[in-house]
């Protein structure tokens, strides 16, 4: 009998092991107009060009934009309002990426103009679900901190499980009159899971009235290509993300493991889903369509479901051939 229980704790340990080494999964960013953790990616997480970028790196760490295309909350559920507070919009809450909230009128920016515009969105991880898209206000005060209200109240974009084109999402919106200096707000709110993504993408409407920012660039595929192996986050993948990341959420945790992430790298100088195994969730090729998840789930559940199911089974064998040597030498 002790036998048996020493090998059912190992066998269990071994279970959970698998379940604990389960990584975090990325999602995606706004690309065209380029948000702000999207143009600091792009410049290079150790060596930005802008001054806006570079301070950014300083006060996030280099990490926060390896990992730029996971600004979220787990749980959000649609409570976006009440889970970000003013001021922390750009980062959604979470001190990870605190540097993408600062008050400056020399973020790079995208030149945008009144109209038809074509936005895309990078997904690195496909996902049903809406975006709804809002600009700030008239008389907007880019040296501010960005509240709530300096967002028009209703989003002047909205789009239900867009298509997909060459690893980006890619919709169409009228995009309202201004001048000057403004910003995009995107929130990207999936239908299979509470979870949310948010992005801020800094613009300009005719000429700049704060200055001579420069222009904002996405990421190549090639760097979103190299930058994997610096990231703490999974590409290609779907699933849920830690409870606490983020504001924080009033929505029922994830019951899932939280993920493991790589330590953080250093500054600069100065969101509960039901597993899914079956969908495929690849971001589709160039002009390829995309069957995005029907349900959330966790990248590694597959792997979770196999591992621990494969540890249990030979457990079970073991207990099993145990059991049988007894009964014959009886």
């Amino acid at each position: 009998m002790t036998s048996r229980r020493t090998l059912s704790a190992t066998v269990a340990a071994l279970a959970l092991s698998g379940l604990a080494a389960s990584p975090a999964v990325a999602h995606g960013s706004m690309t065209d107009p380029v948000s702000r953790v999207a143009a600091c990616y792009a410049e290079g997480p150790e060596a930005p060009s802008s001054a806006a970028c570079k301070a950014a790196v300083a006060a996030s760490g280099t990490q926060a934009f390896y990992d730029w295309n996971a600004v979220n909350i787990a749980n959000a559920a649609g409570q976006h309002r009440q889970l970000i507070p003013d001021g922390k919009l750009c980062s959604a809450g979470n001190d990870k990426y605190r540097g993408l909230d600062l008050a400056r009128a020399d973020w790079p920016a995208s030149r945008l103009t009144a109209g038809k515009h074509t936005f895309r969105y990078k997904g690195t991880a496909p996902h049903k679900g809406s975006f709804a898209l809002y600009v700030t206000k008239d008389g907007y005060d880019p040296s501010k901190p960005l509240r709530w209200a300096d967002l028009e109240a209703e989003p002047f974009a909205t789009v239900t499980d867009p298509g997909m084109q060459g690893g980006d999402y890619v919709f169409e919106g009228t995009v309202p009159e201004k001048s000057g200096r403004h910003l995009i707000y995107s929130i990207w709110q999936r239908s299979d899971s509470p979870e949310a993504f948010y992005t801020c993408s800094d613009v300009v409407f005719g000429a700049d009235n704060g200055g001579s920012a420069p222009s904002a660039t996405a990421p190549s595929d090639g760097q979103i290509e190299e930058g994997k192996d610096e990231s703490s986050v999974e590409h290609g993948g779907h699933g849920d993300h830690d409870a606490s990341t983020g504001a924080g959420a009033t929505a029922p945790a994830p019951t899932s493991k939280a993920p493991v992430e790589k330590p953080a790298k250093p500054a600069g100088d100065a969101p509960a889903a039901t597993p899914d195994a079956t969908a495929s969730h690849a971001p589709a090729a160039a002009g390829e369509p995309v069957e995005l998840a029907e349900t959330g789930g966790n990248a590694g559940t597959p792997y979770i479901a196999l591992g621990a199911a494969g540890v249990l089974a030979v457990g079970a064998a073991v207990l099993f051939g145990a059991g049988r040597r007894r009964t014959r030498r009886g």
